[in-house]
């Protein structure tokens, strides 16, 4: 895993960090990862939210690209909360076959971290009259 994630504050006094990752999926599979992912396990989903996964999106590319987006106070911490849940385990174990380059690893520790490199919000607030 490369990258490293970047600081936001919430609105809500607390900071969350903003993570890209990557992954490939085997392009003759796409259609249905991407089917499964219209209908994601309720169990997973609520795993996910109670292990502090935030505003997680997964985008796909027609060569088998998937980008992923989550926010959390800690990926580290969010993904050893998931690593603890028995519908992770299954959930993984459902969705090895349609990866590649990940040498064994599930999916879910596999991925490669991406660097951001801009955020529109963060250049804005940083151009603000300082408050006196």
């Amino acid at each position: 895993m490369r990258g490293t994630g970047s600081r936001s504050p919430t609105g809500k006094g607390r900071e969350v960090t903003r993570y890209c990752f990557r992954l490939q999926v085997r392009p003759d599979l796409l259609g249905e990862y991407t089917a499964r992912h219209a209908a994601v396990w309720p169990e997973m989903l609520q795993a996910l939210r109670a292990s502090g996964w935030q505003h997680y999106s997964i985008f796909a590319a027609p060569d088998g690209t998937v980008i992923g987006y989550v926010e959390a106070a800690s990926l580290a911490a969010a993904q050893q909360a998931m690593a603890r849940t028995e519908v992770n385990a299954r959930w993984q174990q459902d969705m090895a076959r349609f990866f590649t380059g990940l040498g064994g690893a599930p999916a879910d520790e596999g991925f490669e971290l991406l660097d951001e490199i801009f955020n529109l919000d963060d250049q804005l607030a940083d151009q603000r009259p300082q408050e006196r």
